[in-house]
């Protein structure tokens, strides 16, 4: 039952979050079922929005998998080499990746995969909480001078990809029954702390990387990984150790997020349950670019903020909220989340296109 108790509340803007939170409320208003993006896009901005609202959600979801396949068999390989005690070639990291926990989660149960789930959550946030303990014996504020702040428009993309969470608002408007100031709160909370963390994380990373010896490492600052080199353990082997440790595991549970993802996309347009084809469908493409390319996991980061979160994040949420607006606003009670009127909408809407144009303009530079 939708609850406005606080609809007479100030307006806040928590991001593109909170315009997904309007559309989903006024869904229930309706008496929708408020639990599925895409068929929001749909009932509001027809077939044609779903397919590009389809489109974008499968190009995320296959683009992130390449990236988490590419860099946690980096990472695994670098141990299978420490073990083995000889050189290998990229792809066995990646294919020994997607094969080992693509198995656990084909065979595993569905609570079990969800118990494995919470342990490496558990050890995701213990190891970050180490990394920082670590990691401020040695900060070095003065390293900040150093970086290329120029480069900063490069990383919106891959801001983007780690703060990105508006396809769960229908279902937490749902499940909060449509009480706005809960809702607000969930959204404000949600981006809040991994903003945070994120901000820490690189913070972190930026003022641990011993800048001396970067020139003798490469001749190119901007093309140098300072994750790689902590992983090398030029910060100290145990923040080495940390490093890859939280790394590898926070790729496995987003590993583990996405693939259920597409298993649910593939199970709702095919109908069907057969498991087979779809772990091949959801895990031989994304393997398979990874093993060619083991390099790719930020150009795969940039391409998914790029592209698929500045559509389904930005522009299609804020298209469905002007058209929702001029349909139903004189119709009843309608109650606006995001303030500002057709300004905000029209600035978030360009923004995303800025974001998309600008990872076009860095492709073609490169090139």
């Amino acid at each position: 039952m939708l609850n406005n108790n606080s609809t007479t509340e100030s307006p806040l803007y928590f991001g593109e979050g909170i315009v997904i939170a309007e559309v989903s409320l006024d869904t229930m208003r309706q008496g929708g079922a408020s639990t599925g993006f895409l068929g929001m896009v749909e009932s509001t901005l027809g077939k044609v929005g779903a397919r590009l609202a389809g489109i974008a959600y499968l190009f995320l979801h296959y683009a992130l998998l390449v990236a988490y396949i590419a860099q946690g068999g980096e990472i695994l390989l670098v141990v299978i080499e420490k073990i083995a005690k000889t050189d290998l070639p990229a792809w066995v990291g990646t294919t020994i990746f997607a094969v080992l926990f693509g198995g656990i989660m084909y065979f595993g149960r569905p609570k079990l995969i969800e118990k494995f789930n919470h342990v490496l959550v558990f050890i995701v946030i213990v190891s970050f909480a180490g990394l920082l303990i670590l990691a401020a014996k040695q900060v070095q504020i003065e390293q900040f001078a150093f970086q290329n702040w120029t480069g900063l428009t490069r990383s919106i993309p891959v801001m983007l990809v780690a703060l990105f969470y508006h396809n769960v608002i229908p279902v937490i408007a749902t499940h909060l029954q449509g009480d706005v100031r809960k809702i607000r709160q969930s959204i404000f909370l949600g981006s809040l702390i991994p903003l945070l963390m994120f901000i820490t994380w690189n913070s972190v990373i930026l003022i641990s990387v011993n800048l001396d010896n970067i020139r003798e490492i490469t001749d190119n600052i901007s093309q140098f990984d300072p994750l790689l080199n902590l992983r090398g353990g030029s910060g100290g082997e145990c923040l080495g150790i940390l490093v890859s440790v939280f790394s590898w595991f926070a790729i496995i549970t987003s590993f583990i997020g996405f693939v259920y993802g597409l298993l649910d996309f593939f199970k709702d347009v095919t109908k069907s349950s057969t498991l087979q084809w779809q772990y091949a469908l959801i895990l031989f493409p994304p393997t398979s670019v990874a093993a060619l390319n083991p390099n790719i996991f930020l150009h795969a980061l940039e391409s998914a903020g790029a592209f698929s979160i500045s559509i389904s994040g930005a522009i299609l949420p804020a298209l469905m909220v002007w058209k929702r607006r001029h349909n139903y606003e004189n119709l009843y009670n309608y109650h606006r989340l995001v303030p500002g009127g057709k300004i905000i909408l029209i600035a978030v809407v360009t923004i995303a296109i800025l974001v998309i144009f600008n990872e076009l303009f860095a492709f073609w530079t490169d090139l």
